[in-house]
């Protein structure tokens, strides 16, 4: 198996994104394959620098960035050499298995999209992260960004990705989905919420538990927690706020230090056809180290074929 990284996403590149790789690498050793994407110049030092260890890993040049600010549908039109377009490219014509990077969202969110594509029959991917539990395990929490605003069959199908992903990646049994809403109530909410709820309820494939509120989010009410982007996105920064806060005044706990972005790595892209990942723009060696991990997970699982099998039927 082999697990794509872009070398030059993210605020640290190619420096974090290297010493990561390396790290990856050694956990993953007899499993997978580490390939960084990137500028040679910038990176070829690095990985020479780092001995036989450097020369393990595999190499694919690419000689263009797309920079975080670039707007991302138009830089991944015009920089087809980027790190970003170059890994999709290896993705769609199945040279690696999954592909990770800490660069630009957006560009990451528009080479899925037209490169590997969504899923036939899903309306809109989603951009997924992880909620920590109290009784030590993760949840999913989705969307976290990709689509601010959600129509009640988006939320329905996010429902539905989020379970999969549960089940076949976090290796929970039966998951229970839940509504993020304003009140535990049925007839709660938006119109959108009020629609999505019946849709939810009715839906065959997963074990919907009804609305949720936001003191439900690490509690072991739902494991799929179900929210459009603005909401979700709001929620995961908010969890990321709580680390800092308590790291800055000295204060960790083991459940706490699980809101620490660098404890997961990344955010996979759900309902696509393929493996793809989304870091942190800030990812230290560790975040990129546990995203490529995840990136192998998420691979290993077979999730991309039970997502296309569940909405083929």
């Amino acid at each position: 198996m082999k697990i794509a990284l872009d070398a030059m996403g993210g605020d640290f590149a190619p420096q974090a994104a290297v010493a990561g790789a390396l790290l990856a690498a050694e956990e993953l050793a007899g499993r997978a394959t580490i390939v960084l994407i990137g500028q040679e110049d910038a990176v070829r030092p690095l990985l020479q620098a780092a001995g036989p260890a450097g020369a393990a890993l595999e190499f694919v040049p690419a000689t263009q960035i797309i920079e975080m600010a670039e707007h991302p549908a138009k830089a991944f039109q015009q920089k087809q050499d980027s790190s970003i377009a170059v890994g999709y490219k290896l993705l769609l014509a199945g040279e690696v298995d999954a592909f990770c990077s800490a660069g630009n969202t957006g560009a990451m969110l528009v080479g899925a999209m037209f490169t590997v594509k969504a899923v036939p029959g899903v309306i809109r991917p989603a951009i997924a992260n992880f909620v920590p539990k109290l009784k030590d395990k993760f949840g999913i929490l989705l969307d976290v960004g990709a689509n601010a605003e959600c129509k009640p069959e988006m939320l329905e199908q996010f429902g539905e990705l989020g379970s999969l992903y549960a089940q076949y990646v976090l290796g929970i049994a039966e998951p229970k989905v839940g509504l993020v809403n304003l009140g535990e109530e049925e007839g709660k909410g938006t119109p959108n919420t009020q629609a999505a709820h019946q849709l939810l309820k009715a839906n065959p494939h997963i074990h919907f538990v009804g609305n949720i509120e936001g003191r439900d989010m690490f509690n072991e009410k739902a494991d799929v927690v179900v929210c459009d982007g603005f909401t979700g996105n709001i929620l995961l920064k908010m969890a990321e706020s709580i680390y800092e806060m308590m790291d800055k005044k000295q204060i960790h706990d083991p459940f706490f230090d699980k809101f620490n972005y660098e404890a997961v790595g990344g955010s996979p892209i759900l309902g696509i056809n393929d493996n793809a990942i989304i870091g942190h723009g800030r990812s230290t060696p560790l975040a990129i180290c546990n995203m490529l991990v995840q990136g192998y997970n998420m691979a290993d699982s077979g999730i991309v074929d039970q997502i296309k099998a569940t909405f083929k039927s």
